[in-house]
């Protein structure tokens, strides 16, 4: 079930029509899922490379981690000896984590929780036809 003699490995997905799709995860960022969705938002559908240039201009903390996980899918991809400058990202969600609880002292004796959020970022990348 490979093509051109990619191995296959838990994150990649075969299409029915033999196209490979190479999937990146980062689990538990230390992220709102909010803050992510802004720049998962702006990159769905697009070229990698365009999506690159988009994040990278970002001045946001979360490009940076999406950035670092379209990177890691397009490494994959360039493993298996797809045509990079082909590539666009066929799937990006963001997925909501734990959440961390803490508690903040207030006055009185009195404490107010802080929900500390994470996120399950995930990008996939897919070759486009000709």
């Amino acid at each position: 079930m490979t093509t051109s003699g990619a191995a296959q490995s838990p994150g990649n997905t075969e299409d029915e029509n033999s196209e490979m799709a190479w999937r990146s995860v980062h689990r538990f960022a230390r992220i709102s899922p909010r803050k992510v969705r802004l720049m998962i938002d702006m990159i769905r559908r697009r070229d990698v490379q365009d999506a690159l240039n988009v994040l990278k201009f970002m001045p946001h903390r979360a490009s940076g981690m999406v950035a670092k996980v379209l990177t890691s899918a397009v490494a994959s991809a360039n493993e298996a000896e797809a045509n990079v400058e082909r590539l666009y990202v066929e799937e990006a969600k963001v997925d909501e984590g734990p959440t961390i609880k803490r508690f903040r002292p207030k006055d009185r004796g009195r404490a107010h929780p802080i929900l500390k959020r994470t996120s399950h970022i995930t990008v996939v990348v897919e070759e486009e036809e000709e």
